[in-house]
């Protein structure tokens, strides 16, 4: 949304089933208009959500059948995919946004994005073939993959084309706080326990030729690993190395900063734990601008 409104859109409809995710969105926006998009019947579509130009949305990679090859519309039933089909064949906006993680290539053999695709254009849309693009290449500082799928209703003159990665330098120091302004410092530097455990981790792994205990960053540091939901745990894929002594964690204004929001953007929950599920759940605002910029522009032909 963040990235739409740049562009002096206006949202018209938003739906969220967590009640911490409203909570924050809420303190921020609008009003969430409606909760379990599962629970919308088919019918109350088109009275419920209003016209729009533009879908956004992202759902969870589940498995879907394999023998749903031939069930049509019907092979994608009980996945949040299939109530954006819904949406998207009842109000039949005239594009739409879609993101997942990378892995969605490669699920199920290519099998569920195979599905995805054949789906989307079944309804008229013009669907071209994803693009994985990363937040590193749009000025934030975080190696974070993800796949994005566009697709467009009216028949368009050319082709679409993502939009091209950006050549600005980027440094984790872009994203962090002052140690001094930290408040409650201490909450986020890493017991001794927990700091002994993933260095021990990573060197048995080095060892064995796979993966890495944690991912350590400096000042300097041009980026950092991807940010998870899981971040909470441990924080062993991003920890800020201090110099001397033991590492700590992101704040969560840091995680937001890494994702690209504002810093007028507010925090006001009370629990790090549910901030960093929803970071970690975020999708870069940087990346999203640029996809939706090269959208508008397609429209516009």
């Amino acid at each position: 949304r963040l990235g739409f409104q740049k562009f002096g859109c206006r949202c018209v409809f938003s739906s969220e089933i967590d009640k911490y995710a409203i909570k924050t969105y809420e303190d921020n926006f609008s009003p969430i208009s409606f909760n379990d998009i599962t629970e919308l019947k088919t019918k109350d579509i088109e009275s419920t959500i209003p016209n729009h130009d533009i879908l956004m949305a992202g759902f969870p990679c589940q498995p879907f059948s394999h023998a749903g090859l031939k069930q049509g519309f019907d092979d994608t039933r009980g996945t949040l995919f299939f109530d954006i089909l819904r949406i998207l064949k009842t109000k039949k906006p005239q594009s739409f946004l879609l993101e997942n993680v990378n892995h969605l290539k490669g699920h199920d053999n290519g099998r569920t994005l195979k599905i995805i695709l054949r789906r989307l254009r079944s309804l008229g849309y013009y669907v071209p073939e994803p693009q994985t693009l990363n937040a590193k290449h749009f000025g934030l500082p975080q190696n974070r993959s993800r796949i994005f799928i566009v697709g467009f209703f009216d028949n368009f003159l050319g082709d679409y084309n993502f939009p091209e990665r950006l050549n600005f330098k980027t440094y984790v120091g872009q994203i962090l706080e002052p140690e001094n302004k930290i408040k409650n410092l201490d909450n986020y530097i890493i017991s001794q326990k927990l700091w002994q455990g993933h260095q021990d981790r990573k060197e048995r792994n080095k060892k064995l030729g796979r993966g890495f205990g944690y991912g350590g960053v400096d000042y300097e540091s041009s980026h950092t690993n991807t940010l998870s939901a899981r971040y909470y745990k441990d924080g062993g894929e991003i920890l800020v190395l201090r110099g001397r002594g033991r590492p700590r964690k992101l704040t969560p204004r840091e995680c937001a900063r890494l994702q690209g929001f504002p810093n007028k953007f507010k925090l006001n929950l009370v629990s790090d734990v549910q901030f960093y599920k929803q970071f970690g759940n975020s999708v870069p605002v940087n990346v999203v601008t640029a996809v939706l910029d090269s959208m508008i522009k397609f429209m516009k032909i």
